[in-house]
């Protein structure tokens, strides 16, 4: 009989004792935060879905980025929000576009800031998508095909501009198929040889992405994603994503959204060995900050415990609108 001479709460016995066995660690290096990038001047607006988010102008971004610093966090995640839009998103490839100048304001202030280019088209464009589309009308509705061979011009273009303009890690979001070998091939023809690409390579069409589409003024004007975003219900799929990433150059792997999809993650990391990432959404924060705000749950012991699951199914980097809230409460720890 194993009980009673095995007894497994000999080490919780203290908070040293746990300490000391405990088998997943959270660290400041872990966290990547995002950042909404917007046009005009002396702007600092927060997002109403989420809060504590905000909107800066160019000219403002300093503030933040010295809080982010000071914390200790190593990259920023960039969003744009241009001041126009067309049907294929110049914007997003132009040498002054608003994520490019955004790029260059950065690493003049903090040169080893690590600026992660969100690579992407859905809130350049004015349909919303994430490539280009052939538009028809259908009984009296405006439809549309999103189009993956002539999306990936466009993409690779965005992707070496970003590049240019000083960042340091290109992370494509777009899900077009081959979207990964086209940049690099393109990177790598454009001398960036030297810039990783951490794919969106498992990126799942989401009821969690609601407040982003809000901040970053992206929401598909018809239709919706799902004929290139991941449909929630499949897992294999996930593997067959990835595997063709790996394939096509990709350096880091990411499965988003995280909260929703741990299994996912935990597939992934037996599966690879490279450095996988998980994206904590802009869904999965609103809902934590609106009962936090209700006085229903405790922020940072629910936000703590969230953030160690992602870690424990296996990702090594956590995108994650908390990044700052979790890196103070390190520090207090």
């Amino acid at each position: 009989m194993i009980f009673p001479i095995t007894r497994h709460r000999r080490l919780r016995q203290s908070s040293g004792m746990r300490n000391m066995v405990r088998e997943t660690v959270l660290t400041v290096n872990d966290f990547i935060q995002p950042i909404f990038i917007t046009h005009g001047e002396g702007i600092k607006n927060e997002i109403s879905s989420m809060p504590g988010i905000y909107h800066f102008s160019i000219d403002r971004l300093e503030e933040e980025l010295k809080e982010i610093v000071e914390l200790g966090i190593s990259a920023v995640l960039l969003f744009g929000i241009p001041e126009s839009k067309d049907e294929v998103g110049r914007s997003a490839f132009a040498d002054d576009g608003i994520v490019q100048q955004a790029t260059r304001k950065i690493k003049s202030l903090y040169p080893d800031l690590l600026v992660v280019a969100d690579t992407c088209l859905c809130e350049f464009t004015d349909h919303g998508h994430c490539g280009m589309v052939h538009t028809y009308e259908r009984d009296g509705h405006i439809c549309g095909d999103v189009m993956n061979d002539e999306s990936l011009e466009l993409l690779v273009k965005t992707a070496v501009s970003q590049a240019a303009a000083g960042a340091d890690i290109i992370a494509p979001s777009n899900m077009m198929d081959g979207f990964v070998q086209a940049i690099r091939t393109g990177l790598d023809d454009a001398g960036y040889t030297h810039i990783p690409i951490m794919s969106y390579s498992v990126k799942y069409a989401s009821a969690f992405y609601g407040p982003f589409r809000e901040a970053a003024d992206s929401a598909p004007q018809f239709g919706d994603r799902k004929t290139y975003q991941m449909d929630p219900a499949n897992v294999r799929e996930a593997l067959r994503e990835a595997e063709s990433d790996v394939a096509e150059g990709a350096d880091m792997l990411m499965v988003k959204p995280a909260l929703a999809f741990m299994d996912v993650i935990s597939l992934l990391r037996q599966q690879f060995d490279l450095p996988l990432v998980a994206y904590n959404v802009s869904g999965e924060y609103a809902m934590v900050k609106a009962a936090a705000l209700q006085g229903w749950i405790n922020e940072k012991a629910i936000v703590t415990e969230m953030l160690l699951g992602m870690k424990r199914a296996g990702a090594d980097i956590i995108i994650t609108y908390f990044a700052k809230d979790m890196a103070r409460w390190l520090r207090e720890n």
